[in-house]
Parts: C-alpha cells; sequence; structure tokens
C-alpha cells in the first residue's frame, strides 16, 4: 500500500473491508477482528489511525509490539491460523502498521473462544442465530439449503404422480404406492431424517407454499419505470412446483413483451423483443441459485424500459459478476440442480448459461449486493427504432392503456381454458 492509496482510504472512512485502531494491546481481540476479514472478503487493518480518520502514529517500540502481537493473534488466536502480511508505512511523517487479510480459503474461522464472527458494514458482529449460522454455512459451501429436511413434513405431503412422471422421464420404474414413492425419494436424497427436504418439496411437493411461502415467485409489470410507481399494467402471485414456477414466469412474459417480426415473414408469427434464450437462462439461474433460507420470493420486474428479475440471495463467496461472465459457477442447490438437468427444467447445468447470455443479447446486466442480500439480472429492452424495426416504445395509456389491459386479461382466459378444448375445435380457436 503506497502513501496515494492510503489517503484515499482515508478520505472514505471505515466499511467492510478496512478497519482503524488507534492502538492493540490483546491479542485475543485482534485474532477476532482477523477472523472476521477472512470470514468474508478480506480486507486490511490499520494501526495507528483514530476513528474518524486521524492519523496519529506509532512510536517505533509500538511498531516491533504491534507485529509481533498481530502474528502471535494471526496464529494461536485465530483457528485454523490466518496468513497475514504487515506492512509500516510512514505517512505524513509518522508510522502506521497496515495488516492485509486475504480471503479465508478454509473458512469457517474461529476466535480463541470458539465464535465465529463477520464484518458488517465497519463493525465485526458475532453470529448467534440459527438463520445466521445456517446462511454462513451455506455461504462458506458446508450446508445446501435444498438439501435441509423440513420438520413435520412427511409421505402425505408428496404429489406422486408427479414424481412417477419424472422417474418414467430418466427410465426408472414409477412408484406404486405412498410408501414407494418415500423410500424412491429417500433413496435419491430428497427425504432426510424421514423428513422432506426442501428440494423434495420443491420438486414433488403437493402444496409447497402451504408450507414454505418463500418459494412463491411474485411478477408486477409497472406502468413506467419506477418500482415505486403505484400504477401496474399486470400482476401475479405464482405458487406450485419448480416447473409451475417457470413456465408461469415465461407465460407472463411471453404475455406482456412486445412481438417483433424479426426480418420474418409478414405471415409469420413475431418472436419476443428479448430472445427468449435469454429469458430462459436467467429465469432458471433464478430458480436454482437462489438462497432459499431468505424468507423473501423471486421478483419478476417489468417496465417499461427493462425487465428485472430479483433473487433473495446474493452470489456465493468467491464468485464475482466479471467471474461468472467468465463461466465460474458454484451450484448453491445441487439437489434441485440435478434434477432440473433431467428435463424438468431447459437447463444444462453447464456453467455456462451467462456466457451466452452476454453473447445472445449483450443489453444484461448484473447487481450483486451482499448488504441487502440480493442478487439482481437487469435486460434492458430494445429502443423505439431497432434494426431497422418500428416498435411501441410505450405501453398504452389512457383509454387505449385499459384495451390493452383488457386484452390480456382475455389471453390469460383463453390460456386456461385451451387445455380443455377437443382437437376437432384447435382450428376455430386458431
Amino acid at each position: 500500500m503506497d502513501s496515494a492509496e492510503l489517503l484515499g482510504i482515508l478520505s472514505r472512512g471505515e466499511d467492510t473491508r478496512h478497519q482503524f485502531k488507534e492502538n492493540v494491546t490483546h491479542a485475543k481481540s485482534v485474532g477476532a477482528e482477523l477472523a472476521a476479514f477472512a470470514n468474508g472478503l478480506g480486507g486490511f487493518l490499520l494501526i495507528g489511525i483514530s476513528d474518524n480518520g486521524e492519523v496519529v502514529g506509532l512510536t517505533n517500540e509500538d511498531v516491533r509490539r504491534i507485529n509481533s502481537l498481530i502474528a502471535n493473534a494471526a496464529s494461536h488466536n485465530v483457528r485454523p491460523a490466518v496468513d497475514i502480511i504487515t506492512e509500516n508505512l510512514e505517512f505524513d511523517g509518522r508510522i502506521i502498521v497496515v495488516v492485509t487479510v486475504p480471503p479465508g480459503t478454509n473458512r469457517p474461522y474461529f476466535d480463541c473462544d470458539g465464535a465465529i464472527w463477520q464484518r458488517v458494514g465497519p463493525d465485526k458482529r458475532r453470529l448467534h442465530s440459527r438463520e445466521e449460522l445456517r446462511r454462513f454455512f451455506q455461504d462458506c459451501g458446508l450446508l445446501q439449503a435444498d438439501a435441509i429436511p423440513i420438520l413435520g413434513v412427511r409421505a402425505e405431503s408428496v404429489e406422486r404422480r408427479a414424481l412417477a412422471k419424472v422417474m418414467r422421464r430418466i427410465g426408472e420404474p414409477p412408484p406404486r404406492s405412498d410408501k414407494a414413492a418415500w423410500a424412491q425419494m429417500e433413496r435419491m436424497g430428497l427425504v432426510r431424517a424421514d423428513q422432506l427436504t426442501f428440494a423434495g418439496l420443491l420438486l414433488f411437493g403437493k402444496h409447497p407454499q402451504r408450507v414454505m411461502p418463500q418459494f412463491s415467485l411474485k411478477a408486477v409489470y409497472f406502468s413506467g419505470e419506477d418500482e415505486t410507481s403505484t400504477s401496474f399494467l399486470d400482476s401475479e402471485d405464482y405458487e406450485g412446483r419448480l416447473p409451475d414456477l417457470y413456465s408461469n414466469a415465461f407465460a407472463f412474459l411471453r404475455r406482456n413483451l412486445r412481438k417483433v417480426q424479426n426480418r420474418r415473414s409478414v405471415n409469420a408469427r413475431g418472436g419476443l423483443e428479448v430472445p427468449e434464450s435469454v429469458l430462459e437462462e436467467l429465469l432458471c439461474n433464478a430458480l436454482l441459485h437462489r438462497d432459499y433460507l431468505i424468507d423473501a420470493p423471486i421478483r419478476l420486474l417489468l417496465f417499461d424500459d427493462r425487465i428485472e428479475i430479483v433473487n433473495p440471495g446474493p452470489l456465493i463467496a468467491g464468485l464475482t459478476i466479471d467471474s461468472i461472465k467468465r463461466g465460474s459457477s458454484y451450484i448453491r442447490n445441487p439437489l434441485l440442480t440435478s434434477f432440473a438437468v433431467k428435463g424438468m427444467l431447459p437447463y444444462r447445468g453447464l456453467g455456462t448459461g451467462i456466457r451466452r447470455v452476454m453473447r445472445t443479447y449483450a443489453k444484461v446486466d448484473f447487481d450483486n449486493d451482499p448488504e441487502t442480500r440480493l442478487f439482481r439480472a437487469i435486460v434492458r429492452r430494445p429502443s423505439s427504432i431497432e434494426n431497422g424495426e418500428l416498435l411501441p416504445s410505450k405501453p398504452l395509456s389512457g383509454e387505449r392503456g385499459a384495451n390493452d389491459k383488457l386484452f390480456r386479461t382475455m389471453g390469460r382466459l383463453f390460456e386456461s381454458v385451451r387445455g380443455n378444448i377437443r382437437p376437432d375445435q384447435t382450428a376455430f380457436c386458431e
């Protein structure tokens, strides 16, 4: 670290990766600070700086003592030991000690009392609650939320026909009784401790949202470009098993996105303004990689200028937006994913989906926010004139907007009854 970098840190103040200390005297306290940094994104402990960012400096004797204390804390007051780098830096005639703590590769890290600490903003916090510990171990890759058994959810909650359909698809005999279905799901890891797991409920449960309301998906088409708007053109709350959530969300997009000719024949049906393969990949990612320990639904938000898919749970520690664009991947819910690739969703699990999205449609951005624990995929809708085609840039408003909403309602009604139409009536309905 040079003086210019230090000056920038001082001007910004303390945050998740930077902690100021005037002096340190206790190895136990320092060990907790080092463990908190190692349990997160790593960071810098700057000693010889007051809380308000003033460089107070250290004496030569302090520097020698602190370097010895830091080395002792890193090796004896953190379990497992952390690798650190210490640097004595002169700034404005004063000496400070900069301790660099890289992100831990052997998490979790405990202090000498066995406590787990995490950085939260400019401070550290000890993890106490079961929810916090579960989420932390999930981020460490030591716990998969989809494999957690749900207390009290037994065989009567399983939709045997849904399980039989998947078994036939993969070439295995379908279960002939509820008892056989339960045993089959146990062999596949969907039942643990004689309880249905999160994955088992979401894949084959009769009414998943009655047990876990956060397994739902909320879709809203806002009027305008602001999600705080009180006016919307379409809204749905979707429940059901994993394939139901996917198909209903896709139907919502097909219903509300514009159709474009894309240089096809005038007699050909138009395609969606955003390639379907892009929406397909992003919806699958949301359903398979969300954090099911967070009590919040997936949100599908449609605006005049963009589509947002808001996922509970940021990227797994070690992944960044840049890395997933390059093809890095981590399976947060391996049980769900293992069944998705068996044909329950249009998903291959190759870890190349985001790269294909960016290659197919460049107007996609991502926002990863560990503080709010949200991951957001943002798909920009095409402008009014693109590729030589004239497209409506705004939804209809006023009386025409009311008519447009009526047509969408009629479309939903048609979709709901179409499954009951006899084959000889199809031509009439077309």
